[in-house]
């Protein structure tokens, strides 16, 4: 198992890697001059060089082709991405180029939100659509299985854009139940720990902050856990469907074990590799689907930082939150991986 682990760390390297090198090109395809973006369309031309040598955005993109037909190799990669590849190794993701202040250090204090709402929509979309699809293989071709199936597949059609817009409709603009946006209402006074404010309210024992943040979070993490809940759902039930066929299930029934030990005990066990690699795949849906959910909600996490980043063309922060997402989903996948060990004992790592 530990050099499994040791092999998979190593490969997240080149991965890693190529997620630079892909953002790094793709950035650069959009139109736009950072600079001008900046200082607005008037700015002289004069100010315009002067932020584009301030951030190196003068300097290649990936190779020096002048550099190289003098023969300085030195200066062949003394480019934008090979000097960002340095100061990375270093542990430096570089300072926004709109407010002037380190990337790491705004990803600390957003990188909390997102995940609050990532985790929440997870286990919402856990919590709901695994015994939704235990019910449905159950209840297989019944009146139940049937309706449940139809709002998965409703739920894995549905824009989160558009269901975003018609919770708040509903929830907060018709009925004013739910706030619309933001982590806490501007009385609510929080002690800052972690930054997590679920956590810290607990911590704290602001059991006001608890109610209120957790009314925040609502909304988003419906909307975002939607569509991992309908697909999880429907892969509980077709993983279910193939266990209830054995002859294991078969022989538990005829010794008159209870139904719901059957499906819980024996069948949801050997269904749940399938439903683990699933639900790891969700997740960095999740952090995709972020974006636009915390956009829409003006929810102050990692997506919505990077979006306003991409308009802004404020190329370090959109590198450092890409670069973050891809480690969270590599190593996300890495748990799933390991996992199956322990749910599947026949399975080594050697």
């Amino acid at each position: 198992m530990a050099r499994y682990i040791i092999r998979r760390l190593i490969s997240i390297v080149p991965t890693i890697l190529g997620v630079t090198i892909v953002v790094f090109m793709f950035l650069r395809l959009i139109p736009g001059d950072p600079a001008i973006a900046m200082l607005g369309e008037h700015a002289t031309e004069e100010n315009v060089n002067r932020i584009r040598e301030q951030f190196g955005l003068n300097r290649p993109v990936f190779f020096d082709r002048e550099a190289l037909k003098i023969g300085d190799f030195s200066g062949f990669f003394n480019t934008q991405y090979f000097i960002y590849l340095g100061n990375l190794l270093r542990g430096d993701l570089g300072n926004s180029i709109h407010r002037r202040i380190p990337v790491a250090e705004t990803l600390l204090l957003r990188f909390p939100a997102t995940i609050e709402l990532a985790f929440l929509s997870m286990f919402l979309a856990i919590f709901i659509g695994v015994p939704v699809g235990i019910v449905s293989a159950a209840r297989r071709n019944s009146v139940l299985d049937n309706t449940t199936m139809f709002g998965a597949l409703i739920g894995v059609s549905m824009p989160i854009f558009w269901l975003g817009i018609m919770l708040i409709m509903l929830f907060a603009v018709t009925l004013n139940w739910l706030p619309a946006s933001g982590r806490l209402d501007s009385g609510i006074e929080l002690k800052s720990i972690t930054n997590f404010h679920l956590i810290d309210s607990l911590i704290t024992l602001n059991f006001a902050a608890f109610s209120n943040a957790l009314s925040h979070l609502a909304l988003p993490a419906i909307a975002l856990a939607t569509i991992p809940t309908a697909v999880i759902a429907r892969m509980t039930r077709s993983s279910m469907l193939d266990v209830l066929n054995e002859d294991y299930i078969r022989t538990a029934h005829a010794k008159g074990v209870v139904e719901r030990r059957v499906l819980y005990q024996h069948a949801l066990k050997n269904a749940f590799l399938p439903i683990i690699t699933i639900i790891g795949l969700q997740v960095g849906l999740l952090l995709a689907g972020a974006v636009l959910t915390e956009t829409i909600f003006s929810w102050p996490g990692i997506g919505k930082w990077v979006y306003d980043s991409i308009l802004a063309r404020d190329y370090p922060i959109v590198q450092g939150g890409t670069l973050l997402i891809a480690l969270i989903f590599v190593a996300v996948n890495l748990l799933v991986d390991i996992s199956y060990a322990y749910f599947d004992p026949r399975i080594h790592y050697d």
